[in-house]
């Protein structure tokens, strides 16, 4: 059963012996690890990414398209105009990408060979309004430092990148100053150090990235956990403290709550995971609502989302102040900050003005009246410095969009004066 696995197929038998003795000894707890990996990162599947500004979507069989803004060429067609509408990458023609990720202008793709390329801002980590890293890449490049590493997936978040290897491992670049990531690096570093400590002989299957802290769901033989590692503040990493942590440290809380974490989603300043009975864990600032708690309060330690026991989740997207949740009949929830129109609920009332912040889940109406079928993805836009964008994917890869779309991300030109769209909107490219 695993050699039925993509990634485990072009291994060796030396690559395969090493990657059992690091899942626990047994085939079953690698094919556990494998399946693991698939499920919360849409592993050669459809998917879509809503990114700062641009978006990407990926087809079936591995074939890009990006659209929206295009300054520093993070769309990688070759120029640095914006694109409204969704736009093959064709110098990938011949190459099956799985997994993407986008930073503010900056995109990482993932072939199913494990190579990662990059475009758009030449850099791996800096602040995003900083001016360090004017250089700019307008097609996609393979990342070299990575070329002997097999890795599964990347993500972005404001001071690094990060990727996952094929074996479990992660490997950090920039942002290195000691009390951070465990190693000294400096924002334009191109050499990835893997994340040492507790993770260094556990296998991971997914890995997160927030505005300045990382999240990894890891494979025991004991069972899923989830370590964090990072920024502090807000109470975001789920110790119970708003220190930072140097090096990747157990969230103990879901033991105590009886829980196997599942899927994992960094917001900018909060995290959500969900559970394997389809209970949903929110942590962290809880500015606006994020938390789906009923109140503004931060979180320090893992809670479950009680207004949703009436439903089982299987998806959760995290992002400014904002979270969505899939159930397994495919109805969404979103709650947060209600400032824009990205959570799919009626951003304008009667009289023009905008709606309060949505503290509790509440079910996506627009989505649910629009969209015949099941809702399998959501991604949204997961940046303090850009106004939001929310994708949903359906079961036979139709993509829906809604929330800002002044640089042409939802991939349709919206009117002059219309700088958001408050209901979803079909996106005019076919990802089955």
């Amino acid at each position: 059963m695993c050699q039925k696995r993509a990634i485990f197929k072009p291994m060796t038998d030396e690559e395969r012996q090493a990657l059992k003795l690091k899942c626990g000894g047994s085939w079953k707890l690698v094919l556990r690890f494998l399946k693991a990996g698939e499920v919360c990162t849409r592993r050669e599947k459809s998917q879509a990414i809503a990114g700062p500004g641009h978006s990407i979507a990926v087809t079936v069989k591995g074939a890009v398209y990006t659209f929206g803004a295009n300054n520093l060429g993070q769309l990688g067609l070759g120029t640095t105009e914006e694109e409204p509408r969704p736009q093959p990458i064709r110098s990938l023609q011949g190459i099956r990408i799985i997994q993407a990720c986008a930073g503010v202008a900056r995109t990482m793709l993932i072939s199913d060979a494990g190579q990662v390329y990059a475009f758009g801002k030449d850099s791996f980590g800096e602040a995003e309004n900083g001016a360090v890293g004017t250089k700019h890449v307008t097609t996609p490049q393979l990342v070299e430092s990575l070329k002997d590493i097999f890795v599964v997936q990347a993500a972005i978040g404001n001071f690094f990148s990060a990727v996952l290897s094929r074996e479990g491992r992660v490997y950090t670049f920039s942002w290195g100053d000691e009390c951070k990531l465990g190693h000294q690096t400096e924002a334009t570093d191109i050499e990835p150090r893997p994340l040492l400590g507790a993770l260094a002989n556990i296998p991971v299957v997914q890995i997160a990235a927030g505005y300045c802290y990382l999240l990894a769901l890891a494979c025991e033989p004991s069972g899923m956990s989830v370590y964090s590692v990072g920024c502090g503040l807000g109470g975001k990493l789920g110790h119970g403290t708003r220190t930072d942590e140097k090096y990747p440290r157990l969230i103990e809380q879901f033991r105590t709550l009886h829980l196997q974490p599942m899927v994992v989603a960094a917001g900018a300043w909060h995290a959500a995971v969900v559970g394997r009975d389809g209970r949903v864990c929110t942590w962290g600032w809880g500015r606006y609502g994020c938390l789906g708690h009923g109140n503004e309060d931060c979180e320090s330690v893992p809670k479950v989302v009680e207004a949703l026991s009436h439903a089982k989740a299987v998806h959760v997207a995290t992002g400014d102040y904002t979270t969505f949740v899939v159930s397994d009949d495919g109805d969404v929830y979103s709650f947060g900050c209600g400032e824009s129109s990205s959570l799919g609920h009626n951003a304008v009332d009667a009289q023009g003005n905008r709606q309060a912040n949505v503290l509790s889940p509440e079910l996506v109406t627009s989505l649910k009246h629009q969209v015949s079928e099941p809702i399998v993805q959501i991604s949204l836009t997961n940046s303090i410095y850009w106004n939001a964008h929310t994708f949903a994917l359906t079961e036979s890869g139709k993509l829906y969009a809604f929330g800002a779309g002044d640089k042409g991300q939802l991939g349709t030109r919206l009117p002059a004066n219309q700088p958001e769209q408050c209901k979803p909107v079909r996106v005019d490219v076919d990802l089955s």
